[in-house]
């Protein structure tokens, strides 16, 4: 009788989709393993001071102190008052999915001002968006058909594993760069990259950067914005210039658009017709400069009116709520708050960037890239490397983890080539936490060079004392996504102010 029950049962049919149950998302990345077991125990300097300091989450809570005051000073906004009076009702309502004219004109103008008004930005060209993931997925979604490519220098974002081809079906090639140049992209790299593409049967659809570069820290030189343009100009191809760090950039030579160069181009009649023009787009948010990645508010920036009008329809999906473009017209508005903003923020990340770097300088085994934007630094650590692989990276990466009780990303999570670099962040914390993170690593560093030395395992023992109680990988690893991180405590953020 179960026999026949067996041999009677039908295939049971197949409830998800081939997108749900595919493996492409991405979230196995050591970059995301990392986050996981930070959130199974996260540091906190009074509640859980031998949990793990996170540092692989490229945050800003530099200045809110800043915002807060002008919240504190600008109550209509929050309360959904304009003039005193209610826009409750009005902003409850539907609202056209272009964004509203308030916002759009007032984050043009911050977009403008960032760049010192050497470029400046139409409003009627900006595309609202949840965030600048959401902005670099339409991108791709109007540019790309499945199976197109689009060529990336490395080290790269991880995410944009994720963002620019778990939905759409578009492909990365990767533009090998190097550290003997600063992992600066050449001409010589984008064309073997072009290759590589071709022999795999891909069509390039573009070059996608971004700039100031996450994960390096660095502002792309107008000389390599040039070579850029005049690499897609030839191939007639698109440039997607990612420019969610623009507002960090703390020290020369400075940021400079590729969008100054598109205008210098114009303006040298080099691009008459306007054609290269339509092919280059902007990507930003104020995720990063302003600190509010959880507002989630991105934009794209076209003068392909096809791109806009395509991109502005899939925005549907992903709306900015009216409510928060209300608040940030308001605050945005505020030029003069808008420009001390800009001036303090920068200070404050290159102090803190500071911190960092000249803590790492004083520990053996460690190097700094030299940097000048963003809110991390790309660091080699080759010197506490047993062996010179990708084995040895992350055998290293797994001990800072779960032994030192740092989150770092390692670069072979960011497509590097060359093992040993890793990306750490420094935006998010409190200065002291910082501090304790420094402390953490030259006491491991000098733990490893202890034992290099031959002085046994007890005397490595004793060096590593200040680390606490070592930390062992939790197996199996159950992967989750990332926006169940645990936020910084309440400590850390008061001791910014």
């Amino acid at each position: 009788m179960v026999s026949m029950m067996i041999a009677d049962e039908k295939p049971q049919p197949q409830l998800l989709s081939k997108k749900a149950t595919c493996n492409s998302h991405g979230q196995d990345s050591s970059y995301f393993l990392g986050w996981e077991e930070y959130e199974k125990n996260p540091y906190d300097p009074v509640a859980n001071p031998g949990g793990i300091i996170q540092m692989g989450l490229a945050e800003n809570q530099l200045s809110f102190d800043l915002l807060e005051a002008w919240l504190e000073d600008n109550p209509d906004a929050l309360g959904l008052r304009r003039g005193g009076a209610s826009v409750f009702r009005e902003l409850a309502l539907f609202q056209d999915y272009h964004g509203m004219p308030a916002f759009k004109n007032a984050l043009a103008r911050f977009m403008s001002e960032q760049r010192g008004y050497r470029v400046t930005f139409d409003p009627s060209n900006i595309v609202l968006t949840a965030g600048a993931t959401s902005a670099n997925e339409a991108l791709m979604f109007c540019l790309a058909d499945h199976g197109d490519a689009f060529l990336i220098p490395t080290p790269y974002y991880p995410g944009f594993d994720r963002d620019l081809k778990w939905r759409t079906g578009a492909e990365i090639v990767p533009v090998h760069c190097t550290s003997a140049n600063g992992f600066r992209v050449t001409r010589a790299a984008l064309d073997d990259a072009y290759r590589r593409a071709q022999k795999q049967r891909l069509r390039v659809k573009g070059v996608l950067i971004t700039n100031p570069s996450n994960p390096l820290g660095t502002t792309s030189p107008r000389a390599d914005l040039e070579m850029l343009v005049d690499f897609v100009a030839a191939k007639g191809i698109h440039l997607v210039s990612d420019e969610i760090y623009s507002g960090t950039a703390f020290a020369e030579p400075g940021f400079v658009s590729v969008l100054e160069v598109v205008a210098a181009r114009r303006r040298n009649s080099t691009d008459a017709d306007g054609l290269l023009s339509e092919r280059v787009h902007v990507v930003y948010s104020l995720s990063k400069d302003l600190g509010l990645p959880g507002f989630r508010v991105g934009a794209i920036y076209s003068s392909n009116a096809g791109v806009v009008s395509a991109a502005t329809k899939m925005s549907s999906f992903g709306l900015v709520s009216s409510q928060t473009q209300h608040l940030l017209a308001s605050l945005l508005g505020d030029r003069d708050f808008t420009r001390r903003y800009i001036a303090e923020n920068t200070r404050r990340i290159k102090a803190r960037r500071d911190q960092l770097a000249e803590g790492l300088a004083a520990i053996g085994g460690v190097e700094c890239l030299e940097s000048n934007a963003g809110l991390f630094c790309w660091v080699n650590m080759r010197g506490l490397m047993r062996t010179p692989s990708f084995e040895g990276e992350m055998e290293l990466w797994k001990k800072v983890v779960f032994e030192v009780g740092l989150n770092i990303s390692p670069g072979s999570s960011c497509h590097c080539r060359e093992p040993g670099w890793f990306r750490v962040c420094f935006a998010n914390m409190s200065a002291k936490t910082l501090d304790v993170a420094l402390n953490r690593l030259a006491a491991f560093a000098e733990a490893a060079a202890v034992e290099g030395r031959g002085r046994g395992p007890a005397a490595a023992a004793a060096a590593r004392r200040v680390l606490g109680p070592a930390r062992s990988m939790s197996l199996p690893i159950r992967f989750s996504w990332a926006n169940r991180l645990t936020p910084a405590s309440a400590a850390d953020r008061k001791a910014e102010r």
